[in-house]
């Protein structure tokens, strides 16, 4: 069962707490840039490891500037399809809201959430999210509990939902401040993914290099792999996996294990084939991109 740290409270909730009842993964990002693309590839990665789980899933995307440009953005990402989150109406019963942004206060569409840096810890704030960026808004601490979201409608406190989550993502410390290189998809959201979602990264030319040999390293080698008889991915591996990403998204765990597969003694070349493609499903390196590439 996923579970997910609510900054609001800074205690695990289940991200499906109804089995196969509809969560809805709604990102809050405005303005294109490297900040705003990892709110979206966290939200990503909430999706497919719900849908891993057998869990349904509604994404959705709000904010108040740059949406048709985050979302050719998320599209060169692969990130899956959001949906428009500025008209919710009264939602479809889902079972679990979680709500992903960015913390810390910044411009508009960034989100100042309880508990992280620059904001006021919740534990003194009776677990309620305080968001910032929303021209007039009341804090949340001088309402009844009810947080603002920049371009949205009102976020409904978890006392009067089944549930409802605020999942915040650390700052992206970018060289430039124009949006990020999408050249190359696969090594950005490898650099971003190999750090915990809730710690600052630098993005850097270093990073995205590292990034690129690493991906271009696993892809020749899954390419080699299977060429070699299948065979399944071992007990303990999945457990490993599964364990991971169900521990609040530990992608830098998930990554890890990869590492400790490709080099594991005796196993079967057709194993770590299938043990990377099924991580695949999670991390959407298109680590399969290049079978048949291989003379």
């Amino acid at each position: 069962m996923l579970r997910i740290i609510d900054v609001r409270t800074g205690e695990p909730v289940e991200a499906a707490p109804a089995r196969r009842g509809l969560t809805r993964v709604q990102a809050h990002a405005s303005g294109l840039d490297a900040t705003a693309l990892r709110v979206l590839l966290v939200s990503d990665l909430l999706v497919r490891a719900l849908e891993l789980g057998g869990t349904p899933v509604w994404s959705l995307l709000t904010g108040d500037r740059q949406q048709a440009e985050l979302r050719s953005a998320a599209g060169a990402l692969g990130i899956r399809p959001f949906e428009d989150g500025t008209d919710l109406g009264s939602g479809l019963g889902e079972a679990q809201v979680l709500h992903v942004m960015a913390e810390g206060a910044g411009p508009a569409g960034r989100a100042q959430v309880s508990g992280t840096a620059g904001g006021t810890p919740a534990s003194e704030t009776t677990g309620r999210a305080q968001v910032s960026g929303t021209a007039g808004g009341t804090p949340a601490s001088e309402t009844t509990g009810r947080a603002q979201v920049p371009g949205t409608t009102e976020v409904t406190p978890a006392s009067e939902t089944t549930g409802r989550a605020v999942v915040a993502v650390a700052p992206v410390d970018s060289p430039t401040a124009a949006a990020p290189d999408l050249s190359d998809p696969g090594a950005l959201r490898l650099a971003l993914f190999s750090h915990p979602r809730d710690l600052p990264v630098r993005l850097d030319g270093e990073a995205l290099d590292e990034a690129r040999r690493t991906l271009a390293h696993w892809r020749g080698a899954v390419a080699d792999w299977a060429r070699r008889p299948s065979r399944p991915v071992p007990d303990e591996v999945r457990v490993e996996l599964r364990t991971a990403w169900e521990d609040d998204l530990n992608v830098p765990e998930v990554l890890r294990v990869l590492h400790r597969v490709e080099t594991w003694p005796d196993l079967p070349d057709g194993a770590r084939f299938e043990t990377y493609a099924y991580a695949d499903r999670l991390l959407g390196l298109e680590l399969t991109r290049d079978i048949g590439s291989l003379a």
